[in-house]
């Protein structure tokens, strides 16, 4: 059975009120036929200056420099930065491992909240949000818009969706990297349970074409802990396997193991440039997309 959550519970005015101060702001130049507040790889007319060039024949004089020229004798042009707009796709991970939770709640409830409070942001500040979601059996894709219309699609599939099955991400994004145009910021929500090194493939898909990925890796305390302390059956919730076993005995290898994953990941994603975010479900989600807006905001200012 479908979460039956209402669309309106993923959004909460205190908490968007207070994030709608701080823009999200791309990493990376991007591209769109909208004017905007996002750095553009074209350079054009805008009020923000980038450098100067050289004069050449046929460039329009009415750009030149003449305090230079006084200065040096040379004609130079200024340019400026062109501005533009940012299409903002929110990939959610439908597998059944995200059903997953504690007392904090399941990995799909968070991130059904980042991903719906995002689009909402995203939509207000004038950019075009969309959301893809990754599952067995198919994808199911809302293509990015602008209107403020368009964010009850959104919240509409987020909480219609029911996951389910085996993971379909890797084969998703490696869809999406080659199909969307043009440049975009894509925002991945999961679990991440999936052999590293095709993930950190289809992340170096995106990145190699020059979309500015970041990623929210959810976890749940418990699994981060494994503090159970009796005989457990665990079930996977990506097929019917369950397995009975004494926690104390195998605590130490499953730590090992999944500290050498994280760490893989992590230093793929650096590798990559991509924007990696590890959250567990007991964090704030308030917390977890304040800091991501106000640090893409200063790496913004900086470069």
């Amino acid at each position: 059975m479908a979460d039956r959550t209402a669309p309106s519970s993923l959004l909460d005015a205190q908490v968007l009120a207070r994030l709608m101060a701080q823009p999200l702001m791309s990493r990376f130049p991007m591209e769109g036929s909208i004017s905007g507040h996002h750095k553009s790889p074209h350079r054009g007319s805008s009020v923000e200056f980038a450098e100067y060039r050289n004069y050449v024949p046929g460039d329009d004089i009415r750009r030149l420099d003449w305090r230079v020229f006084g200065r040096t004798d040379r004609f130079y042009l200024k340019e400026f930065e062109a501005e533009t707009n940012l299409r903002c796709y929110l990939v959610m991970d439908f597998s059944g491992s995200m059903r997953f939770g504690s007392q904090f709640g399941t990995k799909l409830d968070y991130a059904r909240k980042l991903a719906a409070t995002l689009g909402y942001l995203v939509i207000h500040q004038g950019d075009a949000a969309g959301v893809i979601c990754a599952r067995e059996g198919g994808v199911t894709e809302i293509p990015p818009r602008r209107t403020p219309t368009h964010l009850q699609l959104i919240t509409d599939t987020l909480v219609d969706t029911e996951a389910q099955g085996t993971t379909t991400l890797v084969s998703a994004l490696h869809d999406l990297a080659e199909k969307i145009r043009p440049r975009a910021l894509v925002v991945v929500l999961s679990d991440l349970f999936y052999d590293p090194e095709e993930l950190l493939g289809a992340f170096q898909h995106l990145r190699f074409n020059k979309h500015d990925l970041a990623l929210f890796h959810l976890l749940d305390p418990a699994e981060m802990k494994f503090e159970f302390d009796r005989p457990v059956r665990f079930v996977d919730l990506e097929s019917s396997g369950s397995i009975v076993t004494e926690p104390s005995l195998i605590r130490d290898q499953y730590l090992a193991e999944l500290n050498a994953y994280l760490r893989r990941i992590e230093s793929g994603c650096r590798e990559f440039k991509a924007d990696y975010r590890r959250v567990t479900t007991d964090q704030g989600y308030e917390k977890v997309l304040g800091d991501f807006l106000v640090e893409r905001a200063q790496l913004s200012l900086s470069s």
